[in-house]
């Protein structure tokens, strides 16, 4: 499976792009099957710690780095013991990036790009996109 969230289109399921959905697959076709030594995954959620009053996230498949298309990351959320999620700021900082709200003094959770309509911008810098996720477990 690949991440197709930064070219599907969010009324259709059906990504248009079917070239980029092809490059992707056989990234991972030629690493996963056939061993080749290459980047063919976007950052996938690894761990989370919560410290401060923030919740700094790990990923795999970095790559050479992590980056934001745009201005700001976007589709972070925190949650307290509450378990309500709210909009969060979020930073890329080194391989991890790092999230809070100020709504959410205690984080216990986070999530990313968890909407029907969601188009986060999260990347390793060789292009492929972070896959969506949640730290809670629900």
């Amino acid at each position: 499976m690949v991440v197709t969230t930064d070219i599907g289109n969010v009324q259709d399921i059906h990504p248009k792009n079917k070239q980029e959905v092809g490059r992707r697959l056989g990234l991972a076709a030629r690493a996963i099957a056939h061993g080749e030594e290459l980047v063919h995954s976007g950052p996938l959620f690894k761990s989370v710690a919560f410290k401060d009053g923030k919740a700094i996230v790990s990923f795999d498949h970095v790559g050479g780095g992590l980056m934001a298309k745009g201005d700001a990351l976007t589709h972070f959320q925190v949650a307290g013991a509450d378990g309500k999620f709210v909009d969060a700021e979020a930073s890329i900082e080194g391989d991890r990036i790092v999230v809070h709200s100020d709504m959410v003094p205690k984080p216990q959770a986070v999530r990313f790009g968890f909407s029907d309509v969601a188009e986060p911008n999260l990347f390793n810098k060789e292009g492929l996109p972070a896959s969506p996720f949640r730290t809670d477990g629900e």
